[in-house]
């Protein structure tokens, strides 16, 4: 018989190990929230997309940004494509399950938009469809997996990947990710909504000039890298 506690023992140990590695992503994170603040406030959206738990973790962001995290704020445009369930069925109905959400990006989707994509696998092959029409329609593409390199990760510009094979452990941290965004993003608004109502500062879609006679918006400053000993015998406060 399994020793009791030894369940909760197991996870929490899992748990920790997967901290580790995911605190150094402090980076990545101030700079996806920093980005995602400036695309919004221009008038950018988020789509958002994912399965099973991972759709569940998907419209939990958008909600967040739609409503709030903490103080009171305009709302954000965000939207979770399986949420859109006629539209969803139909797809699946006519084209195939693999286009549910490749099909609903090349409606909706515009240059300037962020396409955010969750998997701990990595691999469904829907998701990585719907990174391939962003690209095709000029939608950035992020990923949040599971251990990369995997299929998804190589087809989205950015990747935030947790480092663990346990599938709970990795819904986990995409939900702490999906906070942490939200986090950075309510942080880095008020800059990004007073460049916004600047007719002389526009923020510039990565990749394309800014237009003629327009200034280009100053560099966002991300956040601090923190970095860990990680040796043996450290202990890392979780």
């Amino acid at each position: 018989m399994m020793p009791t506690g030894s369940l909760l023992d197991t996870h929490l140990t899992n748990l920790a190990a997967a901290l580790v590695p995911y605190r150094r992503c402090e980076r990545q994170l101030a700079r996806w929230g920093a980005d995602l603040a400036h695309r919004l406030a221009a008038g950018g959206r988020l789509l958002v997309a994912g399965n099973g738990g991972s759709a569940a973790e998907a419209q939990h962001l958008t909600a967040e940004l739609v409503g709030k995290l903490h103080d009171d704020r305009q709302p954000l445009s965000a939207i979770a494509l399986h949420a859109e369930t006629s539209a969803l069925t139909a797809i699946a109905n006519d084209y195939g399950y693999t286009d549910v959400y490749a099909r609903q990006v090349r409606a909706h989707g515009r240059p300037g938009d962020v396409l955010l994509l969750l998997s701990t696998s990595g691999t469904s092959p829907n998701l990585v469809a719907a990174a391939q029409a962003a690209r095709d329609v000029g939608v950035t593409t992020w990923a949040l997996t599971g251990a990369a390199p995997n299929p998804l990760a190589d087809a989205c510009d950015d990747v935030l990947a947790v480092a663990s094979p346990d599938t709970q452990v990795v819904q986990e941290l995409h939900l702490v990710t999906s906070h942490l965004l939200c986090e950075y993003l309510e942080q880095e608004l008020p800059a990004a909504l007073a460049a916004a109502a600047d007719p002389a500062v526009v923020q510039s879609v990565p990749g394309e000039p800014a237009p003629a006679g327009r200034l280009p918006a100053a560099p966002v400053r991300t956040g601090v890298e923190v970095v860990l000993d990680g040796g043996p015998g450290q202990q890392v406060d979780a």
